[in-house]
């Protein structure tokens, strides 16, 4: 009787890797509609866009590296189609093209190809560009009107202020693939039924994240149906489905054991919980899956089962096989067993290998800090004329403030004008404020206002830092240096030139804040669903009016 021999594995699936994602496809073709209907054409566009960018990518990279060309599988049409579906419509063409290529060419081929990529490649991609180009990536449109995301509203302004209904259904703004939950889950079944994936990293996956969600609530002190519509939305919102079914299970960074699929749901609810609730951004769902990608192979370590036999010792080198290995000897002439002169040897090469590494990411990150100093303090200079010229127009040049120019102001015993007035202004009620800099404003080398440098530490997603022009006791303009508060909300204190204008040329000593419209001069109307942006702006311009008070006194400054 004739027997073969071969290698394992014995047990074989008749699914191929194109069969796999080509159901995949098929699977995102609900949510693919969905964005289109919502985005219009453009959405069609980006999808195409990047599904033939990855393909070519793909070919080209496999070329170039003399490898079995893999297009027709279907894997890069998939990430090509992930892709787009994470990205705002509104975003150019050619960053959608740049992310393709970091997703196919850097994370997937360059690690070895289809099955050796160490995190999702469509994923990386986009914290790739949400990392390189945060205004366009956090710019979201709906209906042809730059928004905020349900979630970015959520935070800002209360469970009451969205609907999940449209939440599930997807009539909101976000990015092309992630607003229909409904569409989603159609797709998802469809995968399940398919035996594609399994339901075991989904689920553990929302019950984590919903377990959290609802300790915080209680923490808040939430009524029982607030409680239940903030965790709807939040898992209505920020692409959590998307990211659920059809990223999280991604079979080559995802764990194979099934205690590790368990851990790795578990992990990823934790971490999604914290990037929302306590990170700058509403989302959290990309970073959370590639840094549990990153976990994996120590997942699978601590959750691998037990191989039969495992545990047998070897007794004596000549009882096994030791003559097929090198002879090692210690420090008294005595044959060492393989097993131990491995664990003499291996760590001094560990060592010296990230010795070598780090002195050398050391000298490469050294030149190009070099390379790189004078060009970068060259256009933060650029940038910082850029804004003096937009609050005080009329300069034609400016210059530091000297000690000869502050006015009335004697500066405290070893403290510098700045931080007298830090002090001054700290006593005086101005809290969460900080004055950095003070430039005068000239014409043909006579002064003619300041331009201040402050920065609020009250803003909603951190500190905000703005130049405010000041002429006679008036706000001449303003104009913001640092801000990452929400997109469509609180980000139109910067994009809104009409929520500036308000302050200028008023005579106010300070301002107040107020959500109708204002009915006097010291009023300045919220920006919509932005009140604490609002709030630390106003702050920030009360507390130049106050500095500038201190350094000239009541009547002003006579530039004259």
């Amino acid at each position: 009787m004739d027997m073969k021999i071969s290698a394992s594995p014995h047990i074989r699936s008749r699914n191929s890797t194109t069969s796999i994602m080509g159901d995949v496809l098929i699977a995102l073709l609900p949510a693919s509609a969905m964005g289109v209907y919502n985005f219009g054409f453009r959405a069609a566009l980006m999808i195409l866009v990047c599904v033939i960018s990855c393909m070519v990518f793909e070919y080209l990279s496999e070329l170039v590296m003399k490898r079995r060309s893999t297009v027709r599988d279907l894997s890069a049409a998939v990430t090509g189609l992930l892709i787009a579906l994470n990205l705002p419509v509104s975003l150019p063409f050619w960053m959608a093209i740049l992310g393709s290529c970091f997703a196919i060419v850097v994370v997937k081929q360059l690690f070895g190809g289809i099955g050796q990529n160490f995190m999702n490649p469509a994923l990386a991609a986009r914290c790739f560009l949400v990392m390189s180009f945060v205004g366009p990536m956090t710019k979201f449109t709906y209906d042809a009107v730059t928004t905020a995301t349900p979630l970015a509203v959520l935070r800002e302004q209360g469970v009451g202020a969205v609907s999940v209904w449209k939440m599930f259904l997807g009539t909101e703004a976000g990015t092309i693939g992630e607003t229909s939950v409904a569409a989603l889950l159609i797709g998802a079944a469809y995968l399940l039924i398919r035996r594609v994936i399994r339901l075991t990293i989904p689920f553990f996956y929302l019950a984590t994240f919903a377990v959290c969600i609802t300790i915080y609530c209680l923490t808040k002190d939430m009524s029982a149906w607030d409680t239940l519509r903030f965790i709807l939305a939040h898992v209505c919102g920020g692409g959590l489905a998307l990211g659920a079914f059809f990223m999280a299970t991604d079979y080559t960074t995802s764990p194979i054991t099934e205690k590790g699929k368990v851990l790795y749901g578990i992990l990823l609810g934790v971490l999604t919980f914290c990037f929302r609730i306590y990170g700058n951004s509403a989302e959290g769902v990309s970073f959370a899956i590639i840094i549990s990608n990153l976990l994996v192979p120590m997942i699978e370590m601590i959750t691998k089962p037990k191989a039969f036999g495992e545990g047998f010792e070897k007794k004596t080198l000549s009882e096994n096989r030791g003559w097929l290995e090198p002879v090692v000897l210690d420090e008294e002439g005595n044959v060492m067993p393989p097993s131990k002169a491995d664990k003499k040897e291996k760590p001094f090469r560990i060592v010296i290998a990230i010795c070598l590494i780090a002195v050398i990411s050391g000298a490469m990150l050294g030149l190009v800090y070099a390379v790189t100093k004078k060009p970068i303090e060259d256009t933060a200079e650029r940038k910082l004329q850029e804004s003096y010229r937009a609050v005080m127009p009329e300069g034609d040049s400016y210059r530091d403030a000297t000690a000869g120019d502050w006015g009335d102001l004697v500066a405290s015993e070893g403290m510098d004008e700045v931080d007298t007035l830090n002090e001054m202004l700290a006593e005086d009620g101005y809290t969460g404020v900080t004055l950095e800099d003070r430039t005068l404003a000239a014409v043909d080398g006579k002064a003619v206002g300041d331009i201040w440098i402050v920065t609020t530490h009250e803003g909603y997603a951190g500190d905000i830092m703005m130049a405010v022009g000041i002429k006679d006791h008036k706000v001449t303009g303003i104009t913001m240096l640092s801000i990452g508060e929400t997109t469509g909300l609180g980000m139109e204190a910067r994009d809104n030139p009409a929520f500036t204008e308000q302050y200028k040329d008023k005579a106010a000593e300070s301002f107040t804040v107020v959500k109708t419209a204002p009915s006097a001069d010291s009023e300045i109307q919220a920006i919509t669903g932005a009140t604490i942006t609002s709030k630390a702006v106003t702050g920030a311009v009360n507390a130049v009016l106050a500095a500038d008070r201190a350094v000239y006194g009541e009547g002003g400054a006579d530039h004259e």
